[in-house]
């Protein structure tokens, strides 16, 4: 089974993200379009797991204990690694160095199970389409520099969750496997 560790998105960011992926996706046809239903903020993607390693996984998440709650932003768009050859098209996040050591929290927590760290760094982001060609990319980047606004909403986060992710030619299935509250203490 596929695995990862993520915080869900609010409803009311899904919607304004489906809404401008709609409107997007007509005039950049050179993107494949993630289904914003789906988005989450991925703190950590354990990848294809055995599923009799279950039970050690959800033991080490359920030991993360951190310090608050985190606010969370959903803010601007961006491309990896940049805006003249883009393979990703995302969505930012803004919630100062939390996030991060949440992640990092994670990734340590999972690493005595032969987990290995993440080596890259964290950056917090909804993925919203990849680019298979640069087919409408500068109406793309036309469309976006003429927003009213770029703020998609606002959590404040206190859980995190399991996923599993099953891979289907329509796009990718998200099956919440469990729940852990990070946010000792707090509302």
């Amino acid at each position: 089974m596929r695995l990862f560790v993520a915080l869900d998105v609010p409803q009311e960011t899904r919607e304004k993200l489906a809404s401008l992926v709609q409107q997007f996706s007509k005039i950049c046809r050179g993107a494949r379009w993630v289904r914003a239903e789906g988005a989450h903020v991925t703190l950590r993607f354990i990848g294809e797991t055995e599923e009799a390693r279950l039970p050690e996984i959800k033991e080490k998440l359920a030991e993360v204990n951190f310090a608050g709650a985190i606010d969370i932003a959903f803010r601007q768009f961006g491309f990896f690694p940049n805006e003249r050859r883009p393979r990703v098209f995302w969505a930012g996040i803004e919630a100062g160095p939390a996030l991060a050591e949440l992640a990092k929290q994670i990734d340590t927590k999972l690493q005595p199970l032969g987990i290995a760290r993440e080596e890259k760094e964290f950056r917090p982001h909804l993925t919203l389409a990849r680019f298979q060609s640069m087919e409408g990319l500068p109406k793309l980047q036309d469309m976006i520099k003429g927003l009213a606004t770029q703020d998609f909403g606002s959590a404040t986060a206190r859980e995190f969750h399991l996923y599993q992710s099953k891979l289907k030619p329509g796009g990718a299935e998200y099956t919440r496997l469990a729940s852990f509250t990070f946010a000792r203490g707090t509302e």
